[in-house]
């Protein structure tokens, strides 16, 4: 199989959240390009509570403009901190859920075709509320719902959650616990 050679990174652009790069590369000596977005990875939970049901939030995206249901979900953008330190925090600040037990359901490419971001998608159980701590205009407008995993599914099934890696999750989630 042809090896393909990064030669060059140039950035484009650098925002908050994710950066643009154009990476010339070769292939057999031909050259060409490709913009790349580069994002520092992103964790989401499947938070499930003591009655079975998950935990999903419906907020806005700007992106496409309206609110969404998905799982609790975040940017790795504290330094030095973990994947399952990362879900705990960000189900905390979102839902005001703290969990006893977090464990990773794998790790995934969100669109490699352009883009970099790596998601981990964690389970979170044995969850007591504190008090959420939310952070930004969006968060400060969501809702936090509980639904049982079964409608969840259903939800996903019906197009209600348009959401990739909460349909994902809420699958792995289900395998993970037998439902």
């Amino acid at each position: 199989m042809a090896r393909f050679d990064l030669e060059e990174v140039e950035p484009l652009f650098q925002g908050f959240v994710f950066g643009v790069e154009r990476h010339q590369l070769t292939l057999d000596g031909e050259e060409f390009s490709r913009e790349v977005v580069t994002h520092p990875g992103a964790v989401a939970v499947v938070a499930i509570d003591e009655g079975g049901s998950v935990l999903l939030l419906r907020q806005f995206r700007a992106p496409i403009g309206d609110r969404i249901l998905e799982i609790p979900a975040g940017t790795l953008d504290q330094p030095g901190e973990s994947g399952p330190d990362a879900a705990r925090r960000e189900l905390l600040e979102e839902t005001g859920y703290e969990p006893t037990v977090v464990r990773s359901l794998g790790r995934f490419l969100n669109s490699p075709g352009y883009c970099n971001q790596q998601t981990e998608i964690f389970l979170a159980t044995a969850l007591r509320f504190v008090g959420a701590a939310p952070s930004g205009v969006e968060e400060h407008d969501m809702e936090t719902i509980a639904v049982p995993l079964s409608e969840a599914r259903a939800m996903v099934a019906s197009g209600e959650i348009r959401c990739a890696i909460t349909a994902l999750g809420l699958e792995l989630a289900a395998a993970q616990i037998g439902a």
